[in-house]
């Protein structure tokens, strides 16, 4: 079975001469970095935990509790999809703009309205926990001067936590693709 979600960062290795966007159709939104380990186990916990709920509620519905049964199969149902946005969550790409995908809420922000993206040293969290430690962050200028409030990667996020380099080529593929978009708008 092909897994889209993990062929953006060897799409960009393998390109002979190191083409920014080795994509041929830009239109789609993808993600220009592969999840993380962190991001990766947090999900297969939550799966985890999905089935043996899944289980419960199958063992409920031969003990002949219905309502206990569908409750459980419910909140397995919850525990499923919130793995699944967390695998989603990240910075996505196209030929439209940036998409800053979050747990609970997703901005967009055309190419057209992007004056930079820069990295920078800043206090960054610490996977996603309320702790922070000096890090690089990913930051997006609007028109205006304004910064989105969340950066779109930062060095020690779920996706990048131990991967300096992974962190650098995701960067450079961002900086690309707003280079191209401003450039095509």
């Amino acid at each position: 079975m092909p897994l889209p979600f993990l062929t953006a960062d060897r799409a960009f290795d393998e390109t002979a001469d190191n083409v920014p966007l080795p994509f041929d159709d830009r239109d789609q939104w993808r993600r220009p970095y592969r999840p993380g380990p962190w991001r990766v186990a947090a999900a297969a916990l939550l799966l985890l935990l999905a089935s043996y709920i899944l289980f419960a509620s199958v063992i409920i519905a031969f003990a002949g509790a219905l309502p206990g049964a569908v409750a459980c199969g419910a909140g397995a149902a919850l525990v499923i999809a919130a793995a699944l946005r967390l695998l989603r969550v990240g910075t996505w790409v196209s030929a439209q703009g940036v998409r800053r995908v979050g747990f609970l809420v997703t901005r967009t922000v055309p190419w057209a309205q992007v004056v930079a993206v820069r990295t920078t040293q800043q206090p960054v969290r610490w996977l996603g926990l309320p702790r922070t430690v000096q890090g690089q962050a990913l930051m997006l200028v609007c028109q205006g001067g304004e910064t989105l409030t969340a950066p779109l990667l930062t060095s020690h996020s779920a996706d990048f936590l131990a991967r300096g380099e992974a962190f650098e080529r995701a960067a450079d593929a961002v900086e690309a693709w707003a280079e191209e978009g401003r450039v095509t708008s």
